[in-house]
């Protein structure tokens, strides 16, 4: 006989509106076909970015860079941020 097991989850601690420090990390998808354009996203050094805390015009934009992969954009870098450099 199989008994049931109960799983057991925790809430995830969301950080406040206006209270996030500004990113040290960005993940930039340069534009294969314009040298020396890109589009900037904050991120942390994994290159995980916080769409619940963008903009809705960045938001697309940076869904937009993802689905453009190897068509419009590079694959994306993660890099230090130009305050950080």
């Amino acid at each position: 006989m199989q008994t049931a097991q109960t799983v057991s989850t925790t809430a995830m601690d969301f950080p406040k509106v206006g209270t996030q420090q500004p990113s040290a990390f960005e993940l930039r998808f340069w534009f294969l076909h314009k040298p020396g354009r890109a589009l900037a996203f904050p991120c942390d050094s994994a290159g995980h970015v916080d769409m619940d805390a963008m903009s809705d015009r960045a938001r697309m934009n940076y869904l937009a860079a993802r689905a453009g992969i190897g068509y419009e954009y590079m694959v994306p870098q993660v890099l230090p941020t130009s305050f950080n450099a």
